[in-house]
């Protein structure tokens, strides 16, 4: 009897422990571990010791929880953050930011697929996006060239890049067919192989390696620096 008794009463705990931010980390380090398509609501519960109606209580479906995942990624990266930074140095500040949401990216290899498809902007995304605009702002930079330059950085804010080339993760192109693209299209053949990347520190795919990304951010940050020194304004329409 007293065997039995402790194994309802170990149930009856779980379940009271059971909450939001516990099916959230438990979906992160799921999908940390097996990749994003392990993540199923079926699968979760189990590693929860749950029935799967259970997790319903606290997210309503799978879209909620791929949007919560998220926020506990970005979460994470207030604790990569160096300290603040005054308004003369912007420019380390919004750097800053971003190689940390790139160490936060490359700790999670499903963040980029979910930022590259979900449509909600949380609370934590919008967040995340007001703070490096405030960066840009407090430093006396314009809204319209705020504006220009988000739109400038584009997917870097998050720490990855779209790919230009080569998905890193298909087969290397047969020689034969390389040859007639190299006939058709020599440029494209001369650069598009010509650099080594550290596949450890590409995000999800491709030619993201770490140098790749912060020579392309190095270079934004130089062109939106001299903008701002100028006092660059948008064309009058």
């Amino acid at each position: 009897m007293y065997t039995v008794n402790w194994e309802v009463t170990v149930g009856e705990s779980r379940r009271e422990r059971l909450n939001r931010d516990r099916v959230l980390d438990a979906a992160v380090a799921l999908a940390d571990a097996d990749g994003l398509d392990a993540v199923s609501m079926r699968r979760l519960a189990t590693e929860l010791g749950v029935v799967p109606m259970a997790l319903y209580k606290h997210v309503a479906d799978k879209d909620e929880l791929l949007d919560g995942m998220v926020d506990v990624a970005l979460g994470e990266v207030a604790a990569e953050l160096p300290g603040p930074v005054d308004a003369a140095g912007w420019r380390l500040a919004v750097r800053g930011r971003i190689l940390a949401a790139r160490r936060v990216q490359l700790r999670h290899p499903w963040l980029r697929r979910v930022l590259e498809t979900r449509m909600t902007r949380t609370p934590m995304v919008l967040a995340y996006t007001d703070a490096l605009i405030a960066g840009f702002r407090s430093a006396g930079f314009s809204d319209p060239l705020t504006h220009h330059v988000m739109h400038a950085l584009g997917s870097r804010i998050w720490g990855f890049t779209q790919d230009l080339f080569e998905d890193a993760n298909q087969p290397p192109p047969d020689p034969a067919s390389f040859e007639l693209l190299a006939t058709a299209f020599p440029h494209i053949a001369a650069v598009a192989g010509v650099a080594v990347h550290d596949d450890g520190t590409v995000v999800a795919r491709g030619c993201d390696d770490q140098f790749e990304f912060e020579f392309a951010l190095d270079l934004l940050l130089d062109g939106i620096a001299r903008l701002h020194d100028q006092g660059w304004l948008p064309p009058a329409r």
